[in-house]
């Protein structure tokens, strides 16, 4: 009588697909977050893409002691991610398969988890939490957590549009026969944003998909590295061109497919994310860059049509998008970058057209803002200025609420929260709600007092609540005001320190943060971070 099968080779099991080129910092954290899954892996296949650090010879190393890991070396290296994991997938046997960055791990449990929903559901795919996490920090955030907040299963894509923001591959496990049924493949070579391609080509193919909220990939995100990963390295125009030609072609790919609800959602996707991103960091560019960006952004957006502008027509994105096109040459950019923001802030002048409807500007009364008249009050962009002194015995932090177009008034504004919040660990400090009072100019203002002693050292964000008549909030942010030495920084004395170097300062975004350093080391310390930054 012949033994009975393996129950490895039984339960159902996943192949890995490990890309990486010059990484040997990280791969082998990767590949061992891999491997240390359990029988749930049956195979890693480590693709090295010609790297010349020695990451392949450390691969090879871990190979000689691990029967399950399998190393493939390409010949000449592809100056992208697609062509290493298209040569993954052609390696993998199992009837599962993932994908995984070298500089990335997956958490314990996560092939489990994705297995067990995939066979227990019938799907095609099955897509997980991924997890950004910001190092050297370590703080954490979820990528795309309204997709992921329970288990479900979606019959097909079209049934929930939304699936297009994940644009991820690494966060979901794919049946191999189905990837390789549909001939479905990422763009070979260089190709910048491989994975939106290959997103839609998944979705243009209709898998039965489930969804599960447990944590299946962590994210790492070097903003500090000495060489960016490709997809952070923003500064050259060149990268907002790939991003668009991703972008564009995963929208031809839907609508082809005869996906079209997919194929709208991908584009106002591309409204309220891309466009909002790049337009927040427009003002760290030069004159040619911001030039060229427009005329490109300005070509890209003249492909949308009329059923594009529908949906949601009061949205930052589509407000942003119409400035932009509406105007030949760079403008606006510092009420651009605040329109951007998240959440979105509207900042004065408020202007209107001869008949009395809201628009952008007086020098662009054809860029409506009448939707704002109509829109609900918790998603309205309503601005905050923030005004910070630090002073030895009475830090104050003074708030202005402004109107908007009658909005605020109608909806009765009472108080705000008060949130400051630490950028390093999301903890929070110093807590408290102030009344709104109204101004004699037609805003509302609030004044709260700020113990620098008791908010302690680092970065810290402020975040807002502002609080309406009948229970209605709106979260905010508040918009850093410059001039007159506001952002400038300052030495406190300080009874628990001695000396507490105090800067408020204005984010990418235009919104108030605070960096607060002890000490003599302290100060050191802020000076390095801000060399850092400039220097990445």
């Amino acid at each position: 009588m012949s033994a009975p099968p393996d129950a490895s080779h039984r339960a159902p099991h996943a192949g890995v697909v490990v890309i990486g080129y010059n990484d040997a910092a990280h791969v082998r954290d990767a590949v061992r977050s891999a491997l240390a899954q359990g029988p749930a892996v049956r195979e890693v296949v480590a693709v090295d893409d010609c790297s010349t650090d020695g990451s392949a010879e450390l691969l090879a190393e871990l190979a000689a002691g691990e029967p399950r890991l399998t190393v493939v070396r390409r010949r000449v290296n592809s100056g992208g991610c697609g062509s290493p994991r298209n040569t993954g997938l052609d390696a993998v046997t199992a009837p599962y398969v993932m994908f995984l960055d070298s500089d990335d791990v997956l958490p314990p449990g996560a092939v489990d988890a994705l297995l067990m929903a995939a066979t227990g559901t019938h799907a095609e795919v099955t897509g997980g939490l991924c997890v950004r996490r910001e190092l050297p920090s370590g703080r954490e955030r979820p990528w795309q957590p309204a997709l992921y907040r329970a288990h479900s299963v979606v019959a097909r894509p079209s049934l929930r549009p939304r699936l297009v923001r994940d644009t991820l591959c690494v966060n979901k496990l794919y049946r191999t026969g189905f990837l390789r049924e549909h001939g479905i493949r990422f763009p070979e070579g260089r190709f910048l944003y491989e994975d939106f391609v290959f997103t839609a080509r998944v979705l243009a193919a209709g898998p039965r998909i489930a969804l599960v909220p447990d944590p299946v990939y962590v994210w790492h995100v070097r903003r500090t590295a000495d060489r960016l990963s490709l997809s952070l390295d923003r500064s050259a125009v060149d990268n907002w061109q790939a991003r668009t030609r991703a972008c564009a072609l995963a929208y031809d790919i839907l609508l082809g497919a005869g996906q079209k609800e997919l194929a709208r959602a991908a584009r106002a996707k591309f409204l309220d994310h891309e466009l909002r991103m790049y337009a927040r960091e427009l003002g760290l560019h030069d004159a040619h860059y911001r030039r060229a960006w427009w005329a490109h952004t300005r070509a890209y957006l003249a492909r949308y049509d009329a059923t594009d502008w529908e949906l949601d027509n009061a949205a930052p994105g589509r407000l942003l998008a119409r400035v932009v096109l509406e105007s030949a040459e760079p403008r606006d950019l510092p009420r651009l970058r605040d329109l951007a923001a998240r959440p979105a802030r509207l900042c004065p002048p408020y202007a209107r057209s001869s008949d009395g409807t809201p628009v952008w500007s007086d020098t662009l009364p054809q860029v409506t803002l009448a939707p704002l008249l109509t829109r609900p009050v918790h998603l309205l962009p309503l601005a905050v200025d923030a005004e910070l002194r630090p002073r030895a015995r009475a830090t104050r932090l003074r708030l202005r609420l402004h109107e908007l177009y009658g909005r605020v008034a109608q909806a009765g504004p009472e108080a705000v929260e008060v949130e400051w919040r630490g950028r390093e660990d999301g903890r929070t400090s110093l807590s408290c709600t102030s009344p709104l009072v109204p101004s004699h100019d037609g805003t509302w203002s609030a004044e709260v007092p700020l113990e620098l002693d008791a908010l302690g050292t680092g970065t810290w964000d402020l975040r807002l609540r502002l609080r309406f008549a009948h229970g209605v909030h709106r979260d905010v942010t508040a918009h850093a005001v410059a001039g007159a030495g506001l952002l400038r920084r300052r030495a406190v004395p300080s009874a628990r320190h001695g000396v507490l170097l105090v800067q408020p300062y204005a984010t990418h975004s235009g919104a108030l943060a605070l960096r607060v350093a002890a000490g003599t080391r302290g100060v050191v310390a802020v000076a390095r971070g801000r060399l850092r930054r400039l220097l990445h």
